[in-house]
């Protein structure tokens, strides 16, 4: 690894560490970088989820506020996460990329106006239910379970699609979902970066120089997404949303 090199993967590493803690589509960054660099993609999208893995790991630290009273909750989505991502981690190493690419940009798009409708869901929810649902029952499960399987096969906009999850059953902070969302990505992220280490090839130089820029920008996202008002952050998430989508069409 030259110069040039080292310093690049750093830097997506950092952009992709900041990107998670807030949204949660820092592999569209780190994945593209290491594919211009000649890694091939299997290799690159392997080394991408385990590098990526302490970036998360700080996130979930900079939000850790934010946790509090979710423990109950979190236990219980944590349970499909880490069924999801082994699920994906194993059919990223049996089925061919274009299986799953084909539908990503449409799950992408729907969490996206399921996040625009947040507000309204909301509305609709508490008239109907008084107070609104905590963890969002059964299709709540399911679908951080169907998200798991996205994220341990590729990951990115998995914060994206967990986001609009929420926001379609959830009444709840932003912010404190947004810190839900960072444990179950990394979850996620962690039972895939397992399976990969076991029976995949890692590039381990590329993976540690993504690692350690992911640290420094989950911490320096966790603190600038906290600031970031409900309406704001909202934006944010769909915007780049939406751009990951198109990237991903275009691929």
């Amino acid at each position: 690894m030259d110069a040039l090199e080292l310093v690049a993967i750093g830097a997506a590493g950092v952009a992709a560490g900041g990107i998670n803690a807030v949204v949660g589509s820092g592999t569209l960054i780190t994945f593209p970088t290491l594919l211009a660099f000649g890694y091939p993609p299997v290799v690159a999208n392997v080394s991408n989820n385990v590098g990526l893995v302490p970036g998360v790991l700080s996130a979930v630290y900079g939000y850790r506020r934010e946790l509090r009273g979710q423990s109950k909750r979190l236990i219980r989505w944590g349970v499909g996460s880490l069924i999801g991502g082994l699920v994906g981690a194993l059919l990223l190493l049996q089925l061919p990329a274009e299986t799953f690419d084909a539908v990503v940009p449409v799950l992408i798009i729907m969490a996206c106006v399921l996040l625009l409708l947040q507000p309204r869901l909301n509305r609709w929810m508490k008239e109907r239910q008084g107070e609104g649902s905590r963890d969002g029952g059964l299709p709540m499960w399911f679908g951080v379970l169907g998200t798991g399987v996205y994220g341990g096969y590729f990951g990115a906009a998995q914060g994206v699609l967990l986001m609009g999850l929420f926001g379609s059953f959830l009444q709840d902070d932003l912010q404190r979902l947004n810190a839900a969302k960072n444990v179950l990505a990394a979850i996620v992220n962690g039972a895939a970066a397992v399976v990969f280490i076991a029976v995949a090839d890692v590039d381990w130089a590329a993976a540690a120089v993504i690692g350690v820029g992911a640290i420094l920008g989950g911490l320096l996202g966790a603190r600038v997404g906290r600031r970031l008002s409900p309406t704001v952050l909202r934006g944010v998430i769909i915007t780049v949303g939406v751009t990951a989508s198109v990237i991903m069409i275009a691929r």
